[in-house]
């Protein structure tokens, strides 16, 4: 890999994005690996804990070149719960958004736009709970950064 020297502040955010919704998905998916009884299922699961892992171990490796980053602090459990339920949030809003690309029934398109508008609120109420605790720094991108590496690191610690 070429050496990484520094990361514009957008390709940071996106970086951000990125790991927060696959630890994310990565915790969801070892809690459920024991409940999977299928072999060929429970291949594919493995196969998928694996690729996440690896995924993050080498998004991670952006992160000191992120701008002004620091190592620091820790996290509580509160703020990992409240950031699954705002990807939970965040997917139904683009989920919606490319429903009505693809609906031509006016009123589907008009169901599918108001359960895109309660999408996006909801989206504020998690985002407004998480900033208001400091769970979601989202002015603060070293304090964002971090949070996003203990997320990663613990799902990528944890077994199944």
């Amino acid at each position: 890999m070429r050496e990484i020297r520094r990361l514009a502040w957008h390709e940071t955010l996106e970086v951000h994005e990125l790991v927060a919704y696959q630890a994310i998905v990565l915790n969801r998916i070892k809690k459920l690996y024991r409940k999977v009884d299928d072999d060929e299922l429970k291949q594919l699961y493995t196969f998928s804990i694996k690729a996440l892992e690896k995924n993050l171990r080498e998004l991670l490796k952006f992160y000191p070149a992120a701008p002004g980053f620091r190592e620091e602090e820790e996290r509580a459990e509160t703020g990992f719960y409240a950031g699954d339920l705002l990807g939970a949030a965040k997917t139904a809003v683009r989920n919606y958004a490319i429903a009505i690309t693809e609906t031509a029934t006016p009123a589907l398109r008009e169901v599918l736009v108001r359960q895109l508008n309660a999408a996006i609120a909801w989206h504020a109420q998690v985002f407004y709970y998480m900033y208001k605790r400091s769970y979601y720094p989202a002015y603060n991108l070293q304090q964002l950064l971090l949070n996003d590496i203990k997320l990663a690191q613990n799902a990528i610690n944890k077994g199944y």
